[in-house]
C-alpha cells in the first residue's frame, strides 16, 4: 500500500477497523468523474457524489416515497415499510458493503436512495397496471422511470430540468438490475433518449458501487418483507421450517435466553440474517476482486460478470427464499386481493386522463397540448407514476362514482 487511501491496496478492505475508511483504485472516483451535462462550480464542502446524494434527498420524488407502497398500502399500519423507509434501509446496507470493499460510500448511498424514485403508487401492482396501460406506447418500467425522474421530470433548478446528476449516478440507476442487452428494453430506450453526453453503455456492467446498491436492495427487501409479513400475521415464525437462511435463524432464536416476544423474535431473526448475507457478500466480493485485480473503475465495468456478489450457495439460498416469499406473501390471498384492486385504480386513472386531458392539473394540461397520442400517453404515465398511494385513491374518488377498497 502506498497511501492511506488505498493506491496499490491489495487486500480489498480486509482488516478494516470500525470507522476506518480507505478508497481503492477500482472505486468510482469523484475526482475523475465523467461530470454533469450542465457544468456547475464545484462545491467547497462536498464531493460530486455527495451532492448527488443530497439532491436526491431534497427532491420531491424522494419525499413522495413516504406514501408509496412497499408490500402493504400506506394506510394499513404505521409499522409497515414504505418505499421511503425501504430506500433508507438499502442505503445503510449499501454503505456497509461499500466501506468494507473500499468503494465510494457516497455514490453507493446515492444510488440506494434513488433506486425506487420511478416507482408508481401501490408498488409493483401499480407498475403492472401502468405497464398494461402503456402496452401500445412503449410500456412502463420503474427503473427506466427513475432515469426520467432525475433527468427530466424534477424541475426545481433555473438552468436545467432534472437533478443534473453525475454520469456515474445515472449509469448506476440505468444498470440497477445489471447490463441491458436488449435495445428494446425500456431502460435501453430511456438511456438512448438522453443526450449523447449521457450515453450510459447499458450493455456493460455497472460500477462496483452500483452493484453494492443493487445487492443491498435484495438483502433489505427480502428480510424486511419477512418482518412485515410476520407483523401482519401472514406468516408465523414456525412457518419457515426448512426455508433457507431464515429457517435456521428461527431455530436458533427459539433457544436464546431472554424475553421471548414476537417483536423481539422477529427483529433477532432478521438482523442475524441480514448480518449473515452482508458477510457472505463481502467475503465473496473480496475473493472476486482478488482474482480480477482491477486497477480502475472500468476494469469492474468490463469484467464480464458481477464483482460484488453473493457466493453460489448464498445466491441459491436467496433465490429459494424469494420463491418462498412469492408463494406465501406476495401471492397471499389478502395481498393479491388488495393489489388487484390497486392495479384497477391505476389503469382507470390512466385511461381517464388519456381520454380527457382536461382532467389533469392545469400545468399538465398545458404540457399535453399539441402532443401526439404516444407522447401524451407518456406524459400521462409520468403523472400517474408520480402519484402517492393516497393521491391516486383521492383522484379516483374525484373522477369515478365508486373506488375499490384497498383494505
Amino acid at each position: 500500500m502506498t497511501s492511506a487511501w488505498g493506491e496499490g491496496h491489495a487486500d480489498y478492505g480486509a482488516g478494516l477497523r470500525p470507522g476506518e475508511r480507505r478508497i481503492a483504485p477500482y472505486a468510482a472516483s469523484a475526482v475523475a468523474s465523467r461530470g454533469r451535462e450542465f457544468p456547475e462550480p464545484e462545491c467547497p464542502t462536498r464531493s460530486p457524489f455527495q451532492r448527488d446524494r443530497d439532491r436526491i434527498l431534497h427532491s420531491a420524488p424522494f419525499r413522495r416515497l413516504t406514501y408509496k407502497t412497499q408490500v402493504f398500502v400506506f394506510h394499513e399500519g404505521d409499522h409497515y415499510r414504505t418505499r421511503l423507509t425501504h430506500s433508507l434501509e438499502v442505503a445503510q446496507i449499501a454503505r456497509t458493503i461499500a466501506r468494507q470493499l473500499c468503494l465510494d460510500e457516497d455514490l453507493a448511498e446515492a444510488l440506494a436512495l434513488a433506486h425506487d424514485l420511478g416507482h408508481s403508487p401501490f408498488g409493483h401492482a401499480g407498475e403492472r397496471g401502468l405497464d398494461r396501460a402503456m402496452a401500445e406506447h412503449g410500456g412502463f418500467d420503474h427503473n427506466a422511470q427513475s432515469l426520467r425522474v432525475v433527468t427530466r421530470l424534477e424541475r426545481k433548478y433555473r438552468g436545467f430540468d432534472g437533478l443534473n446528476l453525475t454520469w456515474e449516478s445515472l449509469e448506476g440507476l440505468a444498470k440497477h438490475n445489471g447490463p441491458v442487452s436488449d435495445p428494446q428494453h425500456p431502460v435501453a430506450k430511456a438511456a438512448a433518449e438522453l443526450a449523447q453526453w449521457r450515453a450510459l453503455d447499458v450493455h456493460t456492467h455497472a460500477s462496483a458501487e452500483a452493484q453494492a446498491a443493487a445487492l443491498a436492495d435484495d438483502i433489505a427487501y427480502v428480510n424486511h418483507d419477512i418482518d412485515d409479513a410476520l407483523r401482519a400475521g401472514l406468516l408465523a415464525i414456525g412457518d419457515f421450517g426448512d426455508a433457507p437462511l431464515v429457517g435456521p435463524m428461527a431455530a436458533q432464536i427459539a433457544v436464546l435466553p431472554g424475553v421471548s416476544e414476537l417483536a423481539r423474535d422477529i427483529y433477532e431473526m432478521t438482523r442475524r440474517t441480514i448480518t449473515l448475507m452482508i458477510a457472505d457478500c463481502v467475503a465473496e466480493s473480496r475473493r472476486r476482486l482478488a482474482a480480477l485485480a482491477p486497477a480502475t473503475p472500468d476494469d469492474i465495468r468490463l469484467a464480464g460478470g458481477s464483482v460484488v456478489a453473493f457466493s453460489a450457495r448464498m445466491a441459491a439460498d436467496t433465490a429459494a427464499l424469494k420463491a418462498f416469499l412469492l408463494a406465501r406473501v406476495y401471492r397471499h390471498g389478502k395481498v393479491m386481493a388488495v393489489m388487484t384492486r390497486a392495479e384497477r385504480i391505476v389503469e382507470d386513472l390512466f385511461a381517464r386522463y388519456l381520454g380527457e386531458p382536461a382532467m389533469l392539473p392545469e400545468d399538465w394540461q398545458r404540457a399535453a397540448a399539441g402532443l401526439d397520442e404516444r407522447q401524451r400517453a407518456r406524459l400521462v404515465s409520468d403523472f400517474v407514476a408520480g402519484m402517492t398511494d393516497r393521491l391516486a385513491i383521492a383522484e379516483h374518488r374525484r373522477l369515478f362514482v365508486t373506488t375499490p377498497d384497498l383494505r
